[in-house]
């Protein structure tokens, strides 16, 4: 009987490291931790099961704002755990619509922005919705 090598999530280093998984099409769930945080520890079995059901569909990632430079500035990360999944917006208003011109299909691609943000302990099926509501799959 082989084994299978669960999925785990990505651990950020840098935050460079984040470029090539926004140039996809697929979702990001960034998890912002710190090791002596208590609710990091209660979260993180949530994160890895998100990670084994999305694989493939969506990158989770988990960043250790002490050790990655720039996180809590760029994220404006107030208090840990701090979830964010990045996105890009399906729809745009007919207001956005007017201002813009209109590119030609496939020139130009939407821009990964923050579409969910939530801190704290968060319900595994409220971020499951927030993944999927931004074009995540199940594996």
């Amino acid at each position: 009987m082989a084994l299978r090598k669960r999925p785990k999530p990505t651990n950020l280093k840098r935050l460079d490291e984040l470029e090539p998984l926004m140039e996809g099409e697929k979702p990001i769930l960034l998890d912002f931790w710190q090791a002596n945080c208590r609710s990091c520890k209660i979260m993180d079995g949530i994160v890895n099961e998100l990670a084994e059901e999305f694989a493939g569909g969506a990158h989770i990632v988990k960043v250790d704002v002490a050790r990655v430079p720039g996180a809590v500035q760029q994220f404006a990360i107030r208090g840990t755990p701090t979830f964010v999944v990045l996105g890009r917006s399906q729809k745009t208003s007919k207001k956005a619509r007017a201002k813009k011109p209109q590119v030609p299909q496939g020139e130009g691609k939407a821009k990964m922005t923050p579409r969910w943000r939530a801190t704290g302990l968060v319900r595994k099926d409220v971020m499951t919705r927030a993944l999927e509501s931004n074009g995540g799959t199940r594996a």
